[in-house]
């Protein structure tokens, strides 16, 4: 393969990567043969922000590169994309930043078992619009650290996401309408972005 691709699943309010994210890494690092690792996610819209003590933002993909270079991993290597806010954002700046201006065509992409349906359906999709050769592999991970309340919950809400990327990918054929829906529609990415669309008691806020 010519990269391992990581998903963003969150970081801990103190800005560490959650159990359910770390198994993630463990994973990348264990298959590593010298390829590219390409962890993703500037964060989440379920949360804000993690803040280092001198208050500056830390992005998931960064801190996710800082624990593969602790472990060895050469700084080149690393293509963190820190951008994305969601997985469909995941995958589309995976796309456009590293993996089509590289030439990295064969991806492996690992993330945790409850979030792997989805994140197939969303990265399947991305990576099979037009003018593209791509070959996608999957594996999952552990749901570790998460507690079966919380787990339910956010299978649950896997279970209707996949429902919502489904029917976009039926409507969203080429690259350019899946952009012009990104930057016009999602509330993420929008110029009239929102604030957080989640409240703070939704039960499966913890495994974000």
């Amino acid at each position: 393969m010519d990269a391992i691709v990581i998903p963003g699943g969150g970081l801990t309010p103190e800005g560490d990567l959650p159990p359910w994210v770390l198994a993630r890494f463990e994973r990348a690092l264990q298959r590593w043969n010298g390829e590219y690792l390409i962890p993703l996610s500037g964060g989440t819209t379920h949360r804000p922000l993690a803040l280092t003590s001198s208050g500056k933002p830390q992005y998931e993909a960064h801190v996710g590169a800082e624990w593969l270079m602790g472990r060895g991993v050469p700084e080149h290597l690393l293509l963190p994309e820190s951008l994305s806010f969601d997985t469909i954002g995941n995958a589309v700046f995976a796309r456009l930043l590293h993996t089509e201006p590289r030439g990295l065509r064969r991806l492996h992409v690992i993330s945790s078992g409850f979030h792997l349906p989805r994140c197939q359906a969303v990265f399947d999709w991305v990576f099979s619009l037009p003018d593209s050769d791509y070959t996608l592999t999957y594996e999952a991970t552990p749901d570790a650290g998460m507690l079966p309340a919380t787990l339910a919950a956010r299978q649950a809400k896997e279970r209707q996401s996949l429902e919502t990327v489904e029917a976009l990918r039926n409507r969203l054929g080429t690259k350019a309408a899946l952009l012009d829906w990104l930057f016009r529609e999602h509330g993420a990415y929008r110029a009239s972005r929102p604030a957080w669309e989640c409240e703070a008691d939704q039960a499966w806020l913890d495994s974000y």
